[in-house]
């Protein structure tokens, strides 16, 4: 159960930006969160869709034992000195749960055309039929850019924050603390 949380507030320097700093830090997030298993989430309390940022905060959500446990080991590495991290506390009762999830967006019909041609072993123009321009998507989500550790290519996670809820969600969340099937409190 997220009953509790800690901020954690990225502090910009003169050579890195906030969303430098908030991918590097999400990425540490990322690594560590498998050892917590699949109880700590992840919220972004500065999420806006106009202007699209994800804000300075990463809010991790969690039981007091597990959070705890966490800021105690070294996962923080070299961000350590461009964060400033609150104390584990208690989340408002009253506060409504939303559910925070990764989007995913076929944004590119080229790559899509490509991946199809390997796939079905079709030619170009065959391709270019089934897969036209118009299918793209444009997102207008805000996201952090991550660099992948198996492929070391970088790449957008788009983050989606949906309507509050008018219960919590009780469930598990994913390696990058979001999830379909559980919530988080929202303030």
């Amino acid at each position: 159960m997220t009953t509790h949380y800690v901020d954690i507030i990225v502090v910009p320097d003169p050579e890195t930006t906030p969303e430098q700093l908030l991918g590097a830090l999400y990425e540490r997030v990322h690594r560590s969160l498998p050892a917590a298993g699949s109880v700590l989430g992840v919220s972004f309390p500065g999420h806006a869709l106009s202007p699209r940022t994800l804000g300075r905060t990463l809010r991790l959500h969690g039981a007091a034992d597990t959070l705890d446990k966490l800021m105690q080991t070294p996962w923080l590495g070299g961000v350590r000195d461009h964060v400033r991290i609150g104390a584990v506390a208690v989340a408002p009762a009253d506060a409504p749960h939303r559910l925070v999830q990764r989007q995913q967006f076929k944004t590119s019909a080229a790559r899509i055309r490509r991946r199809r041609m390997r796939r079905k072993g079709e030619t170009e123009q065959q391709a270019a039929t089934a897969v036209p321009t118009s299918m793209e998507r444009t997102p207008n989500l805000p996201f952090v850019r991550l660099r992948s550790h198996s492929t070391r290519q970088t790449f957008c996670l788009f983050i989606a924050v949906g309507p509050p809820l008018s219960a919590p969600v009780i469930g598990q969340f994913n390696a990058y603390g979001l999830g379909p099937n559980a919530s988080v409190p929202w303030f």
